[in-house]
């Protein structure tokens, strides 16, 4: 199976709970919760990454750029149009900074005018949509775009909200992380394992898994979680940060090959080989040799 087979056929989740990660993001404010339907639309947005990018294509491999948030928001059984200029006009307008998980988002090539392609936000500064010039799905970087933006639409009207729960501290949730996975110690190394089993792991579907059980939702491989999150240092490293590697220390390569937690006291949590959900010493190891990256997502 190819890495592009493993991708589209892997269920992804996506990003984090508006609350907790979109404030760590710059250019982007934390803005209500949105509808469990509207955070549902983003996880389904997300798992489309890869898909092929065909002119009103209606899916489900194949997407047009207003078809496929006309897909993903019938898959929770909601109707919208299916054209940009009628999405365009769909739901409530939200401002650039207030966007949420789900809320369709609308741009123009000459950055203002009417919107030329769409997308749909899935949180931690992230947008995704069906783009003719790379012919397929992709995911990009939402303030990036900023010159480009023209205009948001919630679907999801805001008051059928259900009145958010106070945040939890970060220590809290961090330790919620761990639990998690302490949970499934030892449970078997697969690689490209799905996302929606717990019967075996790959190291980035097994962090995905146990930030989701805390209430973080993060993309399925490494390499998409890694430009996540609020990067950080070695010397600044807290229990729940994610650390990135490469493949060997002697590699030249910074290319990222795995993902694990740190828990503290100079240790990581993660999968790999043959004792899979383990706890590894870091400081000093070839672990922390291996480091590429550091994000911070709680």
């Amino acid at each position: 199976m190819t890495k592009r087979d493993w991708v589209m056929k892997s269920t992804v989740a996506v990003m984090l709970s508006t609350s907790l990660l979109m404030g760590g993001q710059a250019g982007v404010v934390a803005a209500k919760t949105p509808d469990s339907k509207q955070s549902e639309v983003a996880n389904i947005a997300t798992s489309l990454i890869g898909k092929d990018y065909d002119y009103k294509a209606k899916g489900p491999k194949q997407f047009g750029s207003a078809e496929l948030a006309t897909y993903a928001y019938k898959q929770v059984g909601i109707s919208i149009g299916s054209t940009i200029s009628s999405l365009y006009k769909t739901g409530t307008k939200v401002s650039e900074k207030s966007v949420a998980p789900g809320d369709l988002v609308f741009f123009a090539s000459s950055g203002s005018g009417s919107p030329t392609f769409m997308g749909i936000y899935i949180g931690s500064d992230q947008f995704v949509y069906s783009s003719k010039g790379e012919d397929e799905v992709v995911v990009k970087k939402y303030s990036e775009y900023s010159d480009k933006f023209v205009g948001a639409r919630r679907v999801i009207d805001s008051s059928e909200n259900t009145p958010s729960k106070p945040e939890k501290p970060a220590t809290n949730i961090a330790d919620q992380v761990i639990k998690n996975g302490e949970k499934y110690m030892g449970t078997k190394y697969k690689y490209g394992s799905s996302s929606s089993t717990t019967s075996t792991f790959d190291c980035s579907s097994f962090t995905q898994r146990v930030f989701k059980e805390a209430g973080i939702t993060l993309p399925r491989d490494s390499r998409q979680q890694s430009t996540v999150g609020k990067s950080v240092s070695k010397s600044n490293l807290q229990k729940g940060d994610l650390i990135f590697m490469k493949a060997s220390v002697t590699t030249s390569s910074d290319r990222i090959t795995h993902v694990a937690i740190y828990a503290g006291d100079g240790k990581i949590l993660h999968t790999y080989g043959s004792p899979g959900v383990t706890y590894s010493k870091y400081d000093g190891t070839n672990w922390e040799k291996r480091t590429v990256k550091i994000k911070r997502v709680i």
